[in-house]
């Protein structure tokens, strides 16, 4: 693991306790509509096995869990130590432990077989992978040939009106916000990693590059995030 996966991991383990309220609270309940919508985007619609990057406190690997029911099997892979813990006793708790594993690992080196997995998803995570490209080229190749590589991530509301109020939202409020409750270098770094964050198109093109046929994306609630789609080339599940 390189010197910035491991700041990068040591800062999210530093803000694990307070991170899912902070995540509710900050986007005053949005994240877990962001999530169910991004889940539903995978396939199979029932079973399958599921890959989840970036886990964190595994709120996607769960809602893949209540969407997919008993015959499926998720593995949540992240650098932090920290936050696949509380993610392992959200699980336990949930019902779910004996259907998800936790791996400790970075993005661009997946530890999995080519193509072992029905789908890779990855929420809110992608802007922490050091080598971009790289990551999002291991989870096309850790699925199927037909399967589907899900990324759901921060992006930048385009409306004259709505996106200035959230730009000052995102860059003045939120890091205090942040800073009171847990962290607020953490709720700093998030607003800066997303203002450089490639556009819709360009990072489409990047999942395009790094091994999707296809990439369909789409805004949701007025462009705060974006959705990404993409397909692995070959037969299967569409």
């Amino acid at each position: 693991m390189d010197e910035r996966n491991r700041k990068i991991g040591e800062m999210f383990s530093s803000i694990a306790p307070k991170y899912d309220f902070l995540n509710r609270l900050l986007s005053l309940g949005r994240d877990r509509q962001w999530r169910r919508q991004a889940v539903a985007g995978i396939r199979p619609k029932r079973g399958g096995r599921h890959l989840d990057v970036a886990t964190g406190t595994a709120d996607v690997a769960l809602e893949i869990l209540r969407q997919k029911g008993v015959e499926s099997f998720v593995v949540g892979s992240d650098i932090s130590l920290e936050m696949m813990r509380i993610g392992r006793e959200k699980a336990t708790r949930q019902g779910g432990a004996g259907r998800m594993a936790f791996v400790r690992a970075p993005g661009e080196a997946l530890p999995f077989r080519d193509g072992v997995f029905d789908s890779a998803s990855i929420a809110f995570g992608i802007r922490n992978v050091a080598d971009r490209e790289r990551g999002l080229s291991e989870m096309c190749r850790v699925v199927r040939p037909g399967g589907r590589v899900v990324v759901l991530e921060f992006s930048r509301p385009e409306g004259a009106l709505f996106g200035a109020l959230y730009h000052l939202y995102f860059t003045q409020v939120l890091p205090r916000i942040g800073g009171l409750v847990s962290k607020r270098s953490a709720y700093t770094y998030l607003p800066e990693s997303v203002q450089a964050f490639p556009s819709s198109p360009a990072f489409a093109e990047m999942m395009r590059a790094g091994g999707c046929a296809t990439v369909d994306y789409r805004p949701l609630t007025f462009g705060v995030v974006t959705l990404y789609v993409g397909i692995r080339p070959g037969r299967g599940h569409s």
